[in-house]
């Protein structure tokens, strides 16, 4: 058996066990007909590939800057615009459809997707009072949260909700799209991870795939991007909102040397 057929062996196993504990609306997909022709294909191939590298370059660079500088600012909304552009870019987007039961007519995802990013947040919130206690994630997360404190909320918050929106526009709607039929939860999430990567910091990759993982089965079993936005949207404002506190005995969280440059 080759190396693929065995990983694929492996994840079907995997989802065998792991579907039938996730709610149906995660796991169960509506109808959807998102056909394109090879060639539109494999233009958006090749310009998700361009922008995945570009956007994670410029990731990196805004999270070496100094928090609460134009230039920090500037970039994260830079690559903002990059994810954003990459997506529309790329061809059509999809906003998807859910419904509660097989009995229920389509609807556009709303509730459950805030309920979702809420409870997501709830899981994340616990594991950041245990990461406190772990050096490595302690210093890691403390680095991030560095832009939140000493940061002008209003500009926070804009290049917050901006980023979380534009990758949604990116991954989960034009690079999911570009993955195909073969394993474009899985796909999406490890390119999502590794772009993140790109910032050298552990906590932000771990929660990129986990979060990344929560996104793509919306993503699959809604058929768009919507329940995906909305869940992004609401994850990090809570996030934003209720984890800086929680760290804000860290003596480093006002340290205003992060960046290389102004």
């Amino acid at each position: 058996m080759s190396r693929r057929g065995l990983l694929d062996r492996v994840t079907d196993r995997l989802v065998d066990r792991v579907a039938p504990r996730l709610p149906h609306w995660l796991v169960e997909k509506v109808p959807r007909d998102h056909w394109e022709s090879d060639a539109a294909f494999r233009r958006r191939r090749r310009v998700t590939g361009a922008v995945a590298v570009t956007g994670a370059g410029l990731l990196g660079l805004s999270l070496s800057r100094k928090p609460n500088t134009p230039a920090f600012y500037g970039l994260t909304l830079a690559v903002a615009g990059t994810w954003t552009a990459g997506g529309l870019l790329s061809g059509p987007l999809h906003l998807g459809w859910m419904r509660r039961s097989t009995q229920e007519a389509m609807t556009r995802p709303v509730l459950t997707p805030v309920l979702t990013g809420a409870g997501a947040f709830g899981v994340f919130y616990g594991a950041a009072l245990v990461a406190k206690q772990v050096p490595v994630l302690d210093r890691a997360i403390t680095r991030v949260l560095r832009y939140a404190h000493q940061g002008s909320l209003p500009l926070v918050l804009t290049t917050t909700l901006a980023n979380g929106l534009a990758e949604e526009v990116f991954f989960r709607g034009a690079l999911y799209a570009a993955v195909g039929s073969r394993r474009p939860v899985l796909t999406s999430t490890a390119v999502y991870g590794l772009a993140t990567t790109a910032t050298r910091n552990p906590a932000l990759v771990l929660a990129s795939l986990a979060m990344g993982l929560l996104f793509g089965l919306q993503r699959r079993a809604s058929g768009g991007i919507q329940a995906p936005m909305i869940t992004h949207v609401t994850w990090s404002v809570l996030m934003l909102r209720y984890l800086p506190p929680l760290f804000a005995d860290e003596p480093s969280i006002d340290d205003p040397r992060e960046g290389t440059k102004d």
